[in-house]
């Protein structure tokens, strides 16, 4: 288990949850400036901490990063559909 992995991923699912929750929002008060804000928020800061995993530990999707010139690694274990890829709640099996 990887403490630091765990936690950044634990934030995106998070951010990456309340994007998609503000976004059904938005669908229907499409002119709620104040939560348009804050969708635009989570939406950047989804982003930092996608490139701060990526940057640390592999990409997220075969087709939103870039690879180092000398090694593609998107073909690195764990690959984010492997049930290890995934971080554990505590008291989860």
């Amino acid at each position: 288990m990887n403490n630091k992995r765990d936690s950044i991923l634990n934030r995106l699912t998070m951010l990456d949850f309340m994007a998609v929750d503000l976004h059904l929002y938005l669908n229907t008060h499409p002119n709620d400036k104040e939560v348009i804000e804050k969708y635009n928020e989570i939406i950047k800061e989804a982003e930092e901490v996608r490139y701060e995993y990526e940057k640390n530990f592999a990409p997220l999707c075969s087709f939103r990063s870039a690879s180092s010139e000398h090694h593609f690694n998107w073909i690195n274990n764990p690959w984010p559909w492997s049930r290890k890829f995934n971080y554990y709640i505590e008291g989860e099996e």
